[in-house]
């Protein structure tokens, strides 16, 4: 009885925390205290669902009771492919029943409107990119040059605009569901990889892994943790996989200054297998090279961080009140993982099957209580949410854990995008 009971206490722990924070959100945008949030604490406006979320509906319908087979009996190879399959149809169905797929990536603030500024020259761009970051739009200028050079180099593939931009991330967002399925199964083993499954592909942090570049940056890191740990089973590749994981890792700080924290994630992962020494000196040498590439060519990241920081200052958010989304940024954490994850985090069982979702949550802990994440951390959140998320399949006994979780974790998701309008 005490399982079900502290799942009970955990989901309506859950719900206080979120209706809680949508509450007193409520009350502090009423009096004028959050003026540039309409729907605190998420950055969005209300709306009412429409005939095109049906699909999605239908979609889920049929999932839920499929796909947690599919993911326990396949071959771990095509299970994995299965859950790719799912959170991709997942994600694009919630994208169509709204704007669209594209339609965030057109905004004047987003990225793809500082690809003018790079012209021909990225080089040149990413030397003057400290000096002249006040004159480019409000993303470009809160985070560090690597998503524009992305984006340049899409376009310069042949593969420019905002559907492209799109496909990019969405393809990488969901991809994450393999890669942390693959981790899983490495520090945890394969019944926890195969458990956590369903619960990734229909995780609600689909809303915005359609809509936000910080999708884009989950699949990076979990493509970088996942690297590191396969090195750890390969004698013949090691070099070569923990190369590949310093390049992603290496990355992510130049991607967003935010995802500092998140090394944490491949760190803890590392320990946990007993990655090689050869491994750990070829994934150093990535990062190494990374850093070194963007100081040759003139970002240098320390003076990045302080130009970034002196734009954040000076923006309307810096004034959020850091009490309030003290809590409230949790309560956004606990809405993008869904009330599963609440139930996982709690759930009786090995350590080992814990250990990656309290590393991302102590890195959100850490973010959280620096009070430079006040707000519209549904997008920030993402690169973190979805290791959580992982800790939803610690709920089930069995390969095929519980229906009902997986089923809360599609409606939050369809409730969120039916009622709620985001930016991006």
């Amino acid at each position: 009885m005490w399982p079900v009971t502290r799942r009970r206490a955990a989901l309506a722990g859950w719900a206080a925390l979120v209706a809680g924070a949508f509450a007193v959100g409520g009350l502090l945008h009423a009096r004028g205290v959050l003026r540039i949030d309409h729907l605190p604490p998420l950055q969005a406006l209300a709306r009412l669902p429409t005939p095109a979320l049906l699909p999605a509906v239908a979609f889920a319908a049929v999932a839920v009771p499929v796909l947690p087979r599919l993911t326990a009996h396949l071959p771990m190879r095509v299970a994995l492919a299965a859950a790719f399959a799912a959170s991709l149809a997942w994600t694009v169905l919630l994208a169509v029943s709204g704007e669209g797929l594209a339609w965030p990536f057109t905004h004047p603030q987003e990225y793809l409107a500082g690809l003018g500024a790079v012209g021909g020259d990225p080089l040149g761009w990413l030397a003057g990119f400290t000096r002249d970051l006040p004159a480019y739009p409000t993303h470009v200028r809160g985070h560090p040059p690597l998503p524009v050079l992305v984006l340049w180099a899409l376009a310069a593939a042949g593969l420019p605009g905002p559907f492209w931009a799109a496909v990019l991330v969405v393809a990488t967002g969901c991809s994450a569901t393999v890669a942390i399925g693959l981790t899983v199964w490495r520090v945890a083993g394969e019944e926890a990889a195969r458990r956590a499954l369903p619960y990734l592909a229909l995780c609600p942090a689909a809303v915005w892994i359609a809509t936000t570049m910080d999708a884009f940056f989950a699949g990076v890191g979990a493509w970088g943790t996942a690297l590191l740990v396969l090195g750890a089973g390969s004698r013949a590749g090691r070099v070569t996989l923990g190369l590949g994981a310093g390049l992603a890792l290496g990355a992510l700080p130049y991607l967003s200054y935010g995802l500092v924290p998140y090394l944490l994630v491949p760190l803890v992962a590392a320990v946990a297998v007993g990655v090689a020494r050869a491994t750990v000196a070829a994934c150093l040498a990535g990062m190494a090279a990374v850093s070194a590439l963007f100081a040759a060519g003139g970002f240098w990241w320390p003076a990045g961080v302080l130009a970034t920081h002196a734009e954040w200052a000076a923006d309307p958010g810096a004034a959020r009140p850091y009490l309030y989304f003290l809590v409230a940024n949790l309560a956004v954490l606990a809405l993008v993982t869904g009330p599963a994850t609440a139930a996982g985090l709690v759930a009786p069982g090995e350590a080992r099957d814990r250990i990656l979702p309290l590393a991302a949550l102590a890195a959100v802990l850490a973010l959280d209580v620096s009070g430079v994440t006040r707000g519209e951390v549904e997008r920030i959140w993402l690169p973190y949410a979805l290791w959580v998320a992982a800790a939803a399949g610690r709920t089930g006994t069995g390969r095929e854990g519980d229906r009902r979780l997986l089923a809360a974790q599609a409606v939050v998701g369809l409730l969120l995008q039916g009622f709620v309008r985001s930016p991006w």
